[in-house]
């Protein structure tokens, strides 16, 4: 049965983790993800639903576990932050190029390097254009609230397992660490192992003739066959683009100018857009849910009616490339982002929107 709780988004991650029936998590502690694990600590999955919880030697550990678990088709995440995240971009990559179905979650720090410990969204870059090696994406999913942590978790899954291919929660540290209101949805039983068999028919089962078994590899000598491999892989990615775009707007329709935001900045780009309408400006803002495949053709379609957009980040811009290239030089878009764990409030977003476009102030 559903359940409301009180709780963290990152505690959100675990319940809803347990109740989508999810096989393994295999992680390592970092600041600020560091409840998801705790959490699934203290609630012991293992004795309750069968859930497999460790806490690896390593981050690279921890995704090469997650490897071995999707390799034989078990619902199994990982989570990180930042630094974190980086050192599992080589067994990312892998996962990716073996067609394998996996959860990541990233809730963001501020960087480079070790940085803070304080909400950073500068990890874009990383999760949207694959971040390890190879021609290779994520879908990316970029939660608001402490619900759509909870939602997301059996969205990722679902995702992963239809396209075989890992998908990310690229969180930010404020959406972790923040406490709401979440409807934990119903548990859902785990899937046998004949179920899985049935259900994922290219998984390493151990059959002990090699003729029968499933071979899981990423090497490929011949750079033809590679070339077949890489065109697949690229197909499916059209195949998501054309058909997972997820996206939000809010008081478009009217709209003089546009803000483009993700995560918990678009909340506050949200109050920012009140006070706008309140002195008469019109002002609107998408939120893009799936930052890949990211809402190209909807920022496209508002930007033939607008006079400007801008696009506020926690970062230095990166999000602002794929909404420029989404325009082709239509409007003007400008960029908007504090950096080093410092979140602007609503003002700061208007006081940099008027900035940038005096003439909507008059």
């Amino acid at each position: 049965m559903e359940e409301t709780r009180l709780m963290k988004g990152n505690e959100a991650i675990a319940h809803a983790a347990i109740r989508y029936g999810a096989d393994g998590y295999f992680g390592y502690p970092i600041t600020p993800q560091s409840e998801v694990l705790e959490t699934l600590e203290e609630q012991m999955p293992w004795e309750t639903t069968g859930m497999v919880v460790l806490q690896a030697e390593s981050e690279v550990a921890a995704i090469n576990m997650v490897y071995g678990g999707a390799s034989c088709g078990k619902a199994v995440f990982t989570s990180s932050s930042s630094p974190g995240v980086s050192l599992k971009q080589e067994g990312i990559s892998y996962i990716a190029a073996a067609e394998l179905p996996a959860l990541i979650i990233n809730v963001m720090r501020g960087g480079p390097g070790l940085g803070t410990i304080q909400p950073s969204q500068a990890d874009y870059f990383q999760a949207t254009k694959g971040g390890g090696h190879g021609d290779y994406r994520l879908i990316t999913l970029a939660p608001s609230s402490v619900q759509e942590m909870a939602d997301f978790v059996f969205l990722g899954f679902d995702l992963a397992f239809k396209y075989r291919t890992p998908a990310i929660i690229l969180a930010d540290g404020i959406v972790g660490q923040m406490m709401e209101k979440v409807v934990l949805p119903p548990q859902r039983a785990r899937r046998t192992n004949e179920e899985v068999a049935r259900q994922c028919p290219w998984a390493v089962t151990g059959k002990p003739s090699f003729r029968d078994r499933n071979i899981v590899t990423t090497l490929e000598l011949e750079p033809a066959a590679m070339e077949v491999i890489n065109d697949r892989l690229q197909e499916k990615y059209r195949v998501i683009e054309e058909n997972e775009v997820r996206f939000q707007t809010y008081d478009i329709e009217d709209a003089d100018y546009l803000l483009v935001a993700f995560g918990s900045i678009a909340r506050i780009c949200q109050k920012a857009v009140e006070v706008a309408r309140s002195r008469g400006v019109k002002l609107g803002i998408l939120r893009p849910i799936t930052l890949w495949p990211f809402p190209s053709a909807e920022i496209e379609r508002i930007s033939s009616h607008v006079k400007g957009i801008l696009v506020v980040e926690l970062n230095a811009g990166q999000m602002i490339e794929d909404v420029r290239l989404a325009c082709h030089d239509r409007v003007p878009v400008y960029h908007f982002g504090r950096l080093g764990g410092i979140v602007p409030n609503p003002q700061e977003v208007l006081d940099a929107f008027f900035d940038r476009f005096p003439e909507a102030n008059s």
